[in-house]
């Protein structure tokens, strides 16, 4: 008979999660920690990395923590945090591509930098980041374990149409989302390549939405509300949990079923 709790289980897994200052990030890694993992953070400030470091050996008790202070979105940045990395283990059991970056303009206006920046970090980061780390991945199947798992965090707004005009961001979720099924293809069967697409979460990215316009946000869901850290961290702790090593090259919508259900509004020309 199947082991149900093991099946769930990610102690002694060793997880990196980028930018794991703030926001998800952060929740994931408090979460991870809480359920066993060692949890290998990157911040691109080196006084985040040595505050979290502190909050969290005084936080958690179950899993061990490291923060690693590296710029991923210039190649430099991210050849040293594998080298960090490296420097704390020579096998990596899940790689979440959480670190990202957005730009909000109206069209006229938006610059050909937030391109730059916003593709750079978004989607060219999370793929070189996961070619640099792909033999520390391979390192568990080759150990006879279920395998390694890369999980991309996209966006609802790689989904459907956004409400505001961020243009750059938008595209890079959707990039981000096929990028996840190209992945997935290349690189089973030893490693599953996963994407999140959350919807309005409590990050800061989300404060001024939230802060000007929360009850509307809440009442277009389905479920009357916005995502919690639980939500995050359940969903992606069972994706590096052995109970989805059938599930690669997909994106799952975390969002309340918002970009499910949404509805056009369908008017008569004759009215």
């Amino acid at each position: 008979m199947t082991d149900t709790p093991a099946l769930f289980d990610v102690s002694g897994h060793t997880v990196l999660v980028t930018g794991g200052a703030r926001g998800i990030g952060r929740w994931l890694a408090e979460g991870l920690l809480a359920a066993g993992a060692t949890v290998l953070v990157s911040t691109r400030r080196p006084d985040a990395a040595a505050e979290m470091e502190t909050e969290l050996a005084e936080a958690v008790a179950v899993g061990r923590f490291h923060a690693i202070a590296a710029d991923i979105s210039t190649e430099e940045g991210c050849q040293a945090l594998v080298e960090g990395v490296r420097g704390y283990t020579d096998r990596l059991d899940g790689l979440v591509n959480n670190a990202g970056a957005t730009w909000g303009a109206p069209f006229d206006e938006f610059p050909p930098d937030a391109w730059d920046k916003v593709l750079g970090a978004n989607l060219k980061a999370p793929f070189r980041l996961s070619q640099l780390l792909r033999p520390l991945l391979d390192a568990r199947a080759d150990a006879g374990l279920d395998p390694a798992r890369i999980i991309n965090i996209g966006s609802i707004d790689g989904l459907a149409v956004p409400n505001y005009e961020n243009y750059s961001y938008a595209a890079s979720k959707a990039a981000v989302h096929h990028l996840t099924k190209v992945m997935a293809n290349t690189l089973a069967p030893k490693i599953l390549v996963n994407a999140v697409a959350p919807g309005p979460f409590p990050t800061r990215m989300m404060k001024w939405v939230l802060d000007e316009r929360g009850e509307e946000v809440n009442k277009a869901n389905p479920l009357g509300r916005i995502g919690r850290p639980e939500d995050v961290t359940a969903l992606v702790t069972f994706l590096l949990a052995p109970g989805s090593s059938y599930i690669t090259g997909t994106t799952i919508p975390l969002d309340g079923g918002l970009t499910s259900t949404m509805s056009v509004a369908m008017y008569d020309d004759n009215e």
